[in-house]
């Protein structure tokens, strides 16, 4: 068996990390290096099992006698044999490279700065350096981590990975003993990543709950042993019980009490430091901020929309959305770029490159698009650009929905706080009048909405769901469609809106679970209606002289009025004598039989079920089965009829209180309890009209399993199929004045031979694109001239309004009604079927499955190829967006910034009740005290795209997103300095190919943007938004920016022409090709910066937006052995800054020395010693000649297992005073250790002394030695500078 030797100490970091590394390995596919788990044993191994010196810990013993893993670098090493095989990502994938760096970082940078910061605090080590300076390095160490996570949850990938791991548990010493809440509320994305990463359970298994420093928490109170044995058993602990802490000596409280003096001198001294900072010291911060990011800055020259804007002018300093964003959309607008038809004849003209096709999902009339929308729009602006830019014939179709019920209620509570009147007192036409005025404001502000998001659509095309073409195309399918049978009458239970006095589809009804008993507010009613209750009551049984009853119960009393029946089931043995008999209805004068019926639940309640078919749907079905009268008890706005007195007329919830009342008056009733429920609308018989769904839906669900129609992700194609198998007929007819006109009409016959028709009777009802055509179509029925029918559109009655039809029916036409269907057209040829739909999830069946239906059904092809289903914005506590919650973002002010009253503002503006608007408003408070900051378009659409995980619904803080805003500031300086270095009369060269002279950098780079082009082609095609992004802003930030700008600031300025013109060209390819990428998803600030670069030929397209995207065949410069010595010198580059940090040497250039293994990384270290010497601000960076030895007083660390570090120190630290604390803490050592030795030499030691001491005292001894070696040689490395 193989066995993982760890430290007992609870703060032992590199143990801890092997422990939580095992853990791991447990949770998943096992260990990385294949064996089984080891066993784990809190002490180091025994020397008769080693050949060698005892092992640093952790250690790793493969089996008896087999592999050992340790060493200066063992935790690492442990760690990745331990960690479960693949959660590192794939060997020699990018996922895998990040890892690697990271765990690299956390070794070299993260480890030294979180010791040298952490054990003076603690009293374990004299410092080396003044705490303030301590605390300076630790937080430069901090700052790669801290910008990396304001814009990624983990440091390389969705779910925590072994560079998580090895970070965490290097910040573990700070977090618990440094960092006060006021410096952890500076490391804000710091913190939340260390929080939520030791919040697993393979973290907490082994550290318990991670007490944060408090900034007052005395030594005393510092976590103990018991975090890393909290769960002994669970981490295979090897046989024995948990090792106790040994019993404190006065020696050791003395030291204690040394350690909490030490500890509180110098909290005080930073508490005062930062009450009574430096005169000066604060002045110049927010001035340098202010130049940074003033936000102020706006494009202030006069330019006509629909000209070119002006960037002849030098750049701002900083990078300012008002400025940026300015003037552009108007020119591309004007120039026809969103068209297919540009830069061709006609739009059915042959290309190569292919057609993509790809229709808005119409957003409502009824108000103002959130970021819901903006997520839509950025995608599938995203996609749209990238198509267009590949050359394809490219249309993305606008439009706007009417959206039925939700525009009425809308007008309705409009009309009737502005003048106090209803649509009846208004009139229809009237009403429709004010309708159509509320579309043209809203309509116009969702357009202006998307074109500030830089959505680039063809607005020449742009439909609105009532507009004549698309209402010609409504009426036309429902004809069609009549006129197969596939639309018919009839009437049948519907969810039915008291309120709306209008019908609603099944899928449309938004359930509310309850719980229990709650009270819920019902328009129309002045107090709060119960509902989630059951009440139980009896009837009594006809004819029976033992006063007999049979109980039942129901969440909604009033429909009993209703009930024709009580159900059992067959087999129920209690209800068995009760066959043909029936039971005395209390308040009509009827009795009720007693039917048996397999659906009853006989252990639910008594067994019995009272049956009420004209109001549920499984009682209806019962009826059906026994042939049973369907009572309605309610009309079209929820007042009972056909009830005696003294229900007659009342409202159905004032009529659940009288029932109630009347059944305990008459000793009916018998009990009411909680009841977990879904309450929905009321269920009423009404005649309407329906689609049949069955043939549809098999048609579509076969299209799905072909293959013919793809969902992505493959996830909601199961949901697709079990919705489709179980598809019930849908319900088109509402009972408004807003939407299509139902174009049928029921007919009267005036000859004595033709009797009446009734409402149900489908033959009394015609369809027709006209009255003459339904003329015709009646007499032609009835065998009568045209002259004896007469039409009447719509049943007239008390409540009866002129039917229109469900929205979703003209919006599932929407795909080839916009492109003139039934008409032939040019579009409708060369654009349907489309490519793609795009959308959210939540409408797949609401709209996709209905498109899907209809198409086939009327063009006999799928309206797409395509369907991309994206995730649904939540706010940052995961809660759908609710005005009520006062959370829904309108993405004009994360663009433009709004303030907390602003916000609040616009609430007032709002259709929201008071009651509703105060809850709102705090509900704005809490998660916007500040209002929201100026963010900027290109910065909304780069982060929502890069949260947009495949199948995972996003939790957004706003406040992320201006992240991103810095990362186009970055964007903006890079370009800055690049356009300064490149030189006013800089001329690119034809083509982006390289010249052949181009030094190891300019290869480098060539290689890194290579790959950012794959893997940007290859996330759009495979639509992994977070892919691209992530590719796109690595290359710009951390290869570009931090690297090649740095190297290449030497050459620039240099005297070598021909390496400063390679250099110069591989620039400008690199801000061609890198803006050219970033284009579909950041519009604005790339055509910005690309209108300010050079053209490669006179002939290159007037915009970015039509400028080709990079191809992998177009930048073929993947360098495999660039990239490998540009990764020696960032090695070594980590090194030289991690010992930097540890000596305080941040204003001072100290000399490295490279020791290299062999010839060849000798070479390769001499080709980038240049570069390690720009990027680790290193003065003489000279590789030892093999064998060589280091000069004198040098500190050594690793960059690879092929180069070691030598950083000079002589003449740059103090020896005498480095010495004189290492002497002290050697004493202090040795000491320690001779205690040990005598405690564990006493007689009886063996015997008396518990296993589990004698390990703890062997380990402490170890490690205590450990630290004397390590001690000796600094003692050793300072003797020789002296």
């Amino acid at each position: 068996m193989s066995i993982l030797y760890v430290s007992p100490h609870p703060d032992a970091f590199p143990s801890l990390r092997a422990l939580i590394a095992a853990r791991y390995g447990e949770a998943g596919e096992g260990p990385g290096w294949g064996g089984a788990h080891p066993r784990i044993c809190l002490q180091p191994p025994p020397t008769s099992r080693t050949p060698f010196p005892p092992p640093r810990l952790p250690a790793l013993e493969q089996g008896p006698g087999g592999l050992w893993v340790w060493g200066a670098t063992g935790a690492t090493a442990v760690a990745l044999l331990l960690w479960p095989a693949g959660l590192g990502g794939p060997g020699g994938s990018r996922a895998a490279v990040l890892v690697q760096q990271w765990v690299n970082y956390a070794d070299t940078e993260l480890v030294p700065a979180a010791c040298g910061a952490a054990l003076p605090a603690l009293g374990l080590r004299s410092s080396a350096q003044d705490p303030q300076a301590a605390l300076g390095a630790l937080g430069r160490a901090l700052s790669p981590l801290e910008e990396w996570l304001r814009l990624h949850t983990y440091l390389a990938g969705e779910a925590p990975t072994l560079a998580d791991l090895a970070a965490v548990t290097a910040l573990l010493l700070p977090f618990r003993y440094v960092l006060d809440p006021s410096a952890r509320r500076i490391w804000g994305n710091v913190t939340r990543w260390f929080t939520t990463c030791v919040r697993q359970p393979e973290f907490r298994a082994v550290l318990g709950e991670v007490v944060l420093y408090s900034g007052a928490r005395p030594l005393s109170q510092q976590p103990g042993p018991e975090p890393l044995l909290a769960e002994p058993e669970s981490l295979c602990l090897s046989p024995g019980p948990e090792v106790p802490a040994p019993p404190k000596t006065a020696a050791q409280l003395k030291k204690e009490a040394k350690k909490r003096e030490k500890l509180e001198k110098f909290q005080q001294k930073q508490k005062i430091q930062q009450q009574q900072p430096p005169p000066g010291e604060k002045k110049p911060k927010p001035e340098k901020k202010e130049k940074r990011d003033p936000g102020v800055i706006t494009y202030d020259l006069p330019t006509p929309p629909g000209e070119k804007k002006d960037v002849s002018g030098a750049m701002p300093d900083s990078y300012s959305p008002q400025y940026v964003e300015a003037a552009w959309y108007p020119w591309w607008e004007q120039q026809g770029f969103f068209k297919p038809e540009y830069g061709r004849p006609s739009v059915s003209a042959p290309n190569p490159r292919g057609v993509f096709m790809m229709c808005i999902p119409p957003p409502n009339v009824t108000g103002s698009l959130h970021l819901g929308h903006a997520l839509t729009n950025a995608i599938q602006d995203s996609l749209t650009r990238w198509h267009r830019m590949r050359g394809e014939t490219t249309l993305w179709n606008p439009g706007c929905d009417h959206a039925g019920i939700a525009t009425q209620v809308v007008v309705e509570k409009k009309l009737w706080r502005e003048q106090g009147l209803n649509r009846h007192q208004l009139g229809r036409e009237a009403f429709l009048q004010e309708v159509w005025k509320w579309k043209g404001e809203k309509g116009d502000r969702i357009y202006h909405q998307l074109k500030k998001l830089g959505s680039s659509l063809d607005w020449d095309r742009a439909c609105f769901t009532m507009d004549p073409k698309l209402s010609a195309a409504v009426t036309e399918a429902f004809v069609r469609l009549h006129e197969e049978g596939v639309i018919y009458r009839s009437t049948r239970l519907v969810n039915w809106s008291c309120t709306l006095n209008s019908a609603i589809s099944d899928i449309e009804v938004d359930k509310k679970e309850l719980s229990g008993r709650t009270l819920l507010s019902v328009p129309g009613y002045k107090e709060k209606v119960e509902f989630g209750v059951l009440v139980s009551f009896a009837y009594k049984v006809h004819g029976s002289d033992s006063d007999e009853e049979v109980v039942v119960a129901t969440t909604r009393i009033e429909t009993m009025l209703g009930d024709v029946a009580v159900a059992v089931h067959p087999k129920d043995a209690r209800y068995q004598h009760l066959k043909g008999k029936s039971v005395v209805h209390p308040f009509l004068s009827r009795s009720l039989p007693i039917v048996f019926d397999d659906f009853v639940d006989m252990e639910f309640g008594t067994g019995a079920v009272k049956i009420t078919p004209a109001h549920d749907q499984n009682d209806y079905e019962v009826g059906q089965r026994h042939r049973l009268e369907a009572v309605s008890i309610m009309d079209s706005r929820g007042a009972l009829v056909n009830v005696p007195a003294p229900f007659l007329g009342l409202p159905r919830f004032e009529a659940r209180k009288a029932v109630l009342a009347a059944l305990k008056e008459r000793g009916l009733f018998r009990g009411i309890q909680d009841n977990p429920m879904v309450d929905v609308v009321e269920p009423l018989l009404r005649p309407q009209w329906y689609v049949r769904c069955g043939e549809m839906a098999q048609a579509a669900s076969a299209a799905v399993t072909r293959g013919d129609l793809r969902i992505l992700p493959e996830a909601h194609q199961r949901t697709w199929h079990a919705w489709m198998d179980n598809i019930r007929d849908w319900c088109i007819s509402r009972q408004l004045w807003w939407g299509h006109r139902i174009p049928a009409y029921f007919i009267t016959v005036n000859d004595p031979a033709v009797p009446p028709g009734e409402d149900p009777d489908g033959r009394y009802w015609v369809s027709g694109r006209s009255e003459a055509e339904a003329r015709e179509k009646a007499a032609k029925e009835f065998g009568v001239s045209p002259d004896k029918i007469s039409l009447q559109q719509g049943k007239q009655g008390p409540w009866w309004d002129e039917d229109v039809l469900d929205t979703w029916f003209s919006s599932g036409l929407f795909p080839f009604s916009i492109l003139g269907w039934p008409n032939q057209s040019e579009d409708l040829s060369v654009f349907y079927p489309g490519t793609l739909l795009e959308t959210g999830h939540d409408i797949l069946f609401f709209w996709v499955a209905r498109m899907v239906m209809l198409g086939l059904k009327l063009t006999g092809r799928l309206p797409f190829k395509e369907v991309y289903l994206h995730a649904i914005v939540r706010d940052a506590h995961g809660r759908k967006m609710s005005k009520s919650l006062g959370n829904v973002i309108d993405p004009l002010d994360v663009i433009h910034g709004v303030s907390l009253q602003g916000l609040h503002d616009q609430l007032l503006n709002s259709n929201l009740d008071p009651s509703e608007v105060e809850k709102a408003k705090e509900g704005q408070k809490a998660d916007f005290p500040a209002g929201i900051p100026e963010c900027g378009t290109d910065a909304l659409r780069f982060g929502l795209c890069a949260y947009t995980s495949q199948g995972r619904d996003i939790n957004l803080d706003v406040n992320r997103i201006l992240g991103y805003r810095h990362f186009c500031n970055k964007l903006w300086n890079a370009t800055k300095f690049a356009l300064r270095g490149l030189g006013k009369g800089f001329v690119p060269s034809a083509t982006a190919e390289p010249g052949g002279h181009e030094s190891l950098v300019d290869r480098w780079i060539r290689s890194r943007l290579a790959e950012a082009v794959r893997l940007s082609n290859q996330g759009f095609q495979a639509y992994d938004f977070p892919a691209v992004t992530t590719a796109q802003y690595s290359f710009w930030l951390y290869e570009l920016c931090d690297v090649y700008l740095e190297c290449l600031k030497p050459v620039l300025s240099g005297a070598d022409q021909v390496a400063a013109e390679c250099a110069r060209q591989t620039l400008y390819t690199c801000l061609d090709v890198g803006l050219r990428l970033l284009s579909p998803f950041m519009p604005f600030v790339t055509e910005e910066l690309f209108q300010r670069l050079p053209r490669r030929t006179p002939q290159a397209p007037p915009s970015l937006c039509v400028t080709p995207y990079p191809e992998p065949s177009e930048c073929s410069w993947k360098d495999p052995e660039a990239e490998a010595a540009l990764e020696l010198a960032l090695s070594i580059t980590r090194a030289v800054r991690s010992l930097r940090a540890d000596y305080n040497l941040t204003r001072i250039r100290p000399d490295c020395f490279l020791e290299v293994a062999d010839e060849a990384t000798g070479a390769l270290a001499s080709a980038v010693s240049g570069y390690v010497q720009a990027l680790a601000s290193a003065g003489v960076v000279a590789v030892l000649a093999l064998g060589a030895p280091a000069p004198q007083g040098c500190a050594v660390a690793l960059a690879s297992d092929r180069c070691s570090i030598h950083l000079q120190l002589q003449g740059l630290v103090d020896p005498a005073r480095e010495l004189g604390k290492l002497q002290a803490k050697r004493s202090e050592a040795q000491r320690q250790a001779q205690r040990l030795r005598e405690r564990r030499a006493a007689s009886g030691y063996p015997v008396k002394v518990p296993l589990e001491v004698q390990e703890a005292d062997e380990a402490k001894l170890q490690q205590t030695e450990a630290e004397l070696r390590k001690v000796d040689e600094a003692i050793a490395l300072f003797q020789k500078m002296l």
